[in-house]
C-alpha cells in the first residue's frame, strides 16, 4: 500500500469519515464542536513539543501559535498581514517589556515551582521570549528552569503534565524507533539529550517523570550555550521503574511495570543509537542524563568510540568541579598533585571527577600510578580498599592497602585529606565535626558539597563555613545565599554547576562536526572555567565566574574545542574557517523576532489549513494496532509535502 492509495473525504464542521482502499476500516470523524472548545478550534495535538502548532486566523482560533511573536509585539503591517488586527489590543510593545511583563508575573507567584510552570507555558508559546526571559538573568531563572527546582518537577510531572516536550520512547517500541523519529517534527537535530530516567538527581528512579530532566538540560543549551532549539531533541527512553509509589499512581504517566535489564535493554539501546545516527547523522550529539551507576559507566564506555556521546554526570560533573579544584589551588598556592583527595561516594560523579583529576594530575607530570594513590573514596560499605569484596571495575582502580573502615568521621581522622568532595546524595553528612577536622588539617580545607538537589547537600554554605571560620574554600552543586561571618565578611559560595560545561561543550562540537568526544575535551574545559574566575571574584569565595557571564564562556569553551579539533585533524565541517570565534558566533541562537514578510504570512496562513487536516484525524484516530500505525503514517506522508 503506498499513501496515493489513502483517500480521506472532506472534513466540515458536521464530522467526516476517513477510509483506506483495501481495507474495511472507516473512521467517523465526530462534529467539530465535540472535538474542542469553543475558545480554542484547533487544540494543541502535543506533537509539536516544545514548540508552538497550529496557526489559524479569526476570532476563536489559536491564531498566535504558529506565529513567531504573539502578544503586541506584533507591528501595524504584520497584523493587517496576518488578518489579526483588531484580535488584539491597539498597543505596541517591544520583546523587553514582554520581558519585564514575565518577570513582574514571576515575582507575584509564591513559590519556584508555580514559577517553573508558568516558564515552562512561556516556552510552548512563545519560544524565543521564553530564551530572552532566561538570558535576561541567567542567575536568577537557572535554579527554577533546572537544579534545584527541576527536581519537584520531576516528582510531580504526572501530576502536572500538559505536553510531551519530548520524545517518550518505550521498551515495547523496539523494531519501531526510526519510525517514532519521523514523527518528530523537526528534520534537523544536531544535539539529544537522553535518560532513561532510573537515577534523576539525586531523587532516584523517576521514570517517565524523568523527562523533566532532557528538557531542563537543553533549555540550558540555548539559553547558555546559544544551541538553535529546534535542533534539539529532548528523549525519554521509558524501560519501567522500581518506583513503587510510581506503579501505585493512577496519574503516572510511564509504563507500569518494573524496569527492563539484561540483554533486552542492551538491544534496546543499541537500536535507539543506530536509529539516532542513521536519521540525524554520525555527527549528531547524544547526551546520556541521569542513567544507573551501572548502565551509565557501561554504556559509555561502550558508545563513546562508536557515536558523538557524552555522559554529562560522569564527564560534565567531573569537568565543572576540577574546574573548582583549579581555581582552589590559586588560593592555597600549590599543585593538584600536592593534594589528597577523599570522596563521600563512589558513583559516576565521583569516579568521574577522580578520572578527570587523574588525567589533570598526569599533565603535571605525575605518574599515574601515584596520582591514582592520592585519591580515596569511601561508599556506602565505607572506605574502598583492596580485598573488599564485590567491587566494580571503576571502583576497584581507586582501591589502595588499608584496613577496611566505616565511619566517615573516623576514615577523614585516619586520611587527613587536602581536599573532601561530596558526591552520594547523604544530606548532612559532613557533620560539624567533619569539618571542623578539615580546619585543623589544613590552613584552606577545599570541602565541595556537590550533590543535588540542595535537600542532599553534605552540608550547607553556612555550616561549612561558621565550622571553619570562615577558612574553608567550600562550593556546591546547589545554589547557596550568601554568608556573612562574626567578623563582618561576606562569603559568596561557588556553585558548581554543570551548565558551566555542557552548553559549550556542545556548542563546540556541533560547530566543527566533532564525531567523538574524549576526556581531553572535557579538561580543556575546566581549564577555561577556571581562567575565567578573577583574583576579587576568589577573595569572595566564588570558585566559578558569575553565571550571568555563561554565556561568554560557554563561547569561549567552544571556540577552544573548534580551534583544538582543527589542529588535531578531528573536525568534519570544511573548509576550516580562518575566524574560529566569528564561525561558532554564527551558529548561535538569536532570540530577535524574525520580520514576517507577506509570502511568510500566506505560509502561515496555509501551514494551519493543512495543521488542521493533520490535527482532525490524529484526534480522533485513538484505535491500535497495525490499521492504527498504517493509516496514521500514510496520512503523514501525504500531508507532510504541504508543511515543507
Amino acid at each position: 500500500m503506498t499513501s496515493r492509495q489513502f483517500t480521506m473525504t472532506p472534513i466540515d464542521h458536521q464530522g467526516a469519515d476517513a477510509q483506506c482502499r483495501g481495507c474495511p476500516l472507516v473512521v467517523s470523524v465526530p462534529p467539530l464542536q465535540e472535538r474542542c472548545s469553543a475558545d480554542q478550534w484547533a487544540p494543541d495535538t502535543g506533537l509539536t513539543a516544545g514548540k508552538r502548532s497550529c496557526g489559524l486566523r479569526g476570532s476563536g482560533r489559536n491564531w498566535q501559535s504558529d506565529i513567531p511573536r504573539g502578544e503586541l509585539a506584533f507591528t501595524l503591517e504584520e497584523r493587517q498581514l496576518l488578518n489579526i488586527h483588531g484580535l488584539l489590543p491597539p498597543g505596541f510593545i517591544n520583546q523587553d517589556i514582554q520581558v519585564l511583563r514575565i518577570i513582574k508575573n514571576c515575582e507575584r507567584l509564591n513559590s519556584d515551582f508555580d514559577r517553573y510552570l508558568l516558564l515552562m507555558d512561556l516556552q510552548d508559546r512563545n519560544e524565543k521570549l521564553f530564551y530572552r526571559v532566561l538570558m535576561s538573568d541567567i542567575e536568577k531563572f537557572m535554579p527554577i528552569v533546572y537544579t534545584p527546582t527541576v527536581g519537584l518537577a520531576c516528582q510531580q510531572y504526572s501530576l502536572v503534565f500538559r505536553k510531551p516536550g519530548g520524545l517518550f520512547i518505550s521498551i515495547h517500541d523496539r523494531g519501531h524507533i526510526a519510525s517514532i523519529l519521523d514523527a518528530w517534527p523537526e528534520d534537523v537535530i544536531k544535539a539529544i539529550v537522553v535518560t532513561d530516567g532510573e537515577r534523576i538527581l539525586g531523587l532516584g528512579d523517576l521514570g517517565s517523570n524523568g523527562m523533566g530532566i532532557p528538557v531542563g538540560k537543553l533549555a540550558l543549551y540555548t539559553a547558555c550555550g546559544g544551541m538553535n532549539p529546534r535542533e534539539c531533541l529532548p528523549i525519554t527512553l521509558d524501560v519501567g521503574t522500581e518506583n513503587e509509589e510510581l506503579l501505585k499512581d493512577p496519574l503516572y504517566i510511564g509504563l507500569r511495570q518494573r524496569r527492563v535489564r539484561g540483554p533486552e535493554y542492551d538491544a534496546f539501546l543499541d537500536e535507539f543509537m543506530v536509529a539516532v545516527s542513521s536519521k540525524y547523522g554520525m555527527d549528531c550529539l547524544i547526551q546520556f542524563e541521569d542513567f544507573g551507576n551501572v548502565n551509565a559507566f557501561r554504556l559509555l564506555n561502550k558508545y563513546r568510540n562508536q557515536y558523538c556521546t557524552f555522559n554529562d554526570d560522569i564527564q560534565g560533573t567531573a569537568s565543572v568541579a576540577v574546574a573548582g579544584i583549579l581555581a582552589a589551588l590559586r588560593i592555597t598556592k600549590n599543585k593538584l598533585s600536592d593534594q589528597t583527595i577523599l570522596f563521600q561516594g563512589a558513583g559516576e560523579a565521583a569516579l568521574g571527577i577522580a578520572n578527570l583529576i587523574v588525567m589533570a594530575m598526569e599533565k603535571e607530570g605525575l605518574p599515574k600510578e601515584k596520582a591514582i594513590k592520592k585519591i580515596w573514596m569511601v561508599d556506602s560499605k565505607g572506605l574502598i580498599v583492596k580485598g573488599r569484596a564485590a567491587l566494580t571495575k571503576e571502583k576497584e582502580e581507586f582501591a589502595h592497602e588499608h584496613e577496611e573502615m566505616k565511619n566517615l568521621a573516623d576514615i577523614v581522622q585516619e586520611i587527613k585529606p587536602t581536599a573532601l568532595i561530596g558526591a552520594a546524595a547523604i544530606s548532612g553528612a559532613f557533620s560539624e565535626q567533619i569539618l571542623k577536622d578539615m580546619a585543623a588539617f589544613n590552613e584552606r580545607p577545599i570541602i565541595f558539597a556537590l550533590s543535588n538537589p540542595t535537600s542532599k547537600a553534605e552540608c550547607t554554605a553556612e555550616q561549612c563555613y561558621k565550622a571553619t571560620q570562615g577558612r574553608a574554600i567550600f562550593a556546591s552543586g546547589s545554589p547557596f545565599d550568601p554568608v556573612t561571618l562574626p567578623d563582618g565578611r561576606t562569603l559568596y559560595p561557588g556553585q558548581g554547576n554543570n551548565s558551566y560545561v555542557f552548553p559549550g561543550v556542545a556548542l563546540g562540537v556541533v560547530a566543527c562536526g566533532l564525531r567523538h568526544i574524549t576526556d581531553k575535551v572535557f579538561l580543556t574545559t575546566a581549564e577555561v572555567i577556571a581562567q575565567e574566575v578573577s583574583d576579587k571574584h576568589l577573595a569572595e569565595g566564588r570558585l566559578y565566574p558569575p553565571l550571568n557571564t555563561i554565556r561568554d564562556i560557554s563561547l569561549k569553551i567552544a571556540v577552544k574545542i573548534v580551534k583544538d579539533a582543527y589542529q588535531e585533524k578531528t573536525a568534519t565541517i570544511y573548509p576550516e574557517p580562518p575566524n574560529k570565534e566569528a564561525f561558532v558566533c554564527s551558529q548561535m541562537y538569536s532570540t530577535d523576532y524574525d520580520q514576517i514578510l507577506p509570502e511568510e504570512a500566506q505560509k502561515i496562513q496555509t501551514k494551519s489549513d493543512h495543521r488542521q487536516r493533520i490535527y482532525i484525524f490524529q484526534f480522533h484516530f485513538s484505535l491500535v494496532g497495525k490499521h492504527r500505525q498504517q493509516h496514521f503514517h500514510l496520512q503523514q506522508l501525504e500531508l507532510q509535502a504541504l508543511l515543507d
